[in-house]
C-alpha cells in the first residue's frame, strides 16, 4: 500500500502529476544569494497553495531556480509559472531594491521563457509497452 500513498484524489479523479519546472534570470545575470533564494523559496510555496499544488523541492544557483510541483489535474502549468514568477519577481525586487536593480534587469527579473517537464512514474517505454499488452476486445 506504500506505493499509493502519494496518489491525491479530487472528486472524480485520482492523480500524481509532477512538473520539473526552470527558471531562468533576465540575461543570465548572477543576481541570486542565498538569502534570495530562501526568500523566493516561501514566495513560490505561497503561490504554489493558492492552486492547491505542492511545491516538493526547490533550489537554485545565482542565475535560475528550479522547482518540483505537484499538481491537480484541473491547474493549467502555464497560468501557474505565470503566477510563480509574476508574484516572485514583484516581491522579490520589492524587497531587496539594492540588489536587484531594476535599471539593470530593464524592469523585468525573469526571462520569458521557461522550461517544464512531466516527471515521475514509470520511463515512457514502459507505458508504451503496458498499453500495447491491454488485450483488445475481439
Amino acid at each position: 500500500m506504500d506505493e499509493y500513498k502519494d496518489i491525491r484524489t479530487g472528486r472524480h479523479c485520482a492523480f500524481l502529476l509532477h512538473a520539473h519546472l526552470v527558471f531562468v534570470m533576465k540575461y543570465r545575470h548572477n543576481v541570486f544569494s542565498d538569502t534570495h533564494l530562501r526568500r523566493m523559496e516561501e514566495i513560490m510555496r505561497d503561490v504554489c497553495a493558492d492552486f492547491e499544488t505542492e511545491l516538493s523541492e526547490f533550489n537554485g544557483e545565482a542565475n535560475h531556480v528550479h522547482l518540483l510541483v505537484n499538481f491537480p489535474p484541473k491547474v493549467a502549468v502555464s497560468k501557474l509559472v505565470n503566477s510563480l514568477k509574476g508574484v516572485s519577481a514583484r516581491r522579490i525586487r520589492q524587497e531587496f531594491t539594492g540588489r536587484i536593480n531594476r535599471a539593470i534587469m530593464h524592469g523585468h527579473l525573469w526571462s520569458p521563457s521557461y522550461f517544464s517537464a512531466s516527471c515521475g512514474g514509470a520511463p515512457l517505454t514502459i507505458v508504451r509497452q503496458y498499453i500495447e499488452q491491454q488485450k483488445r476486445p475481439l
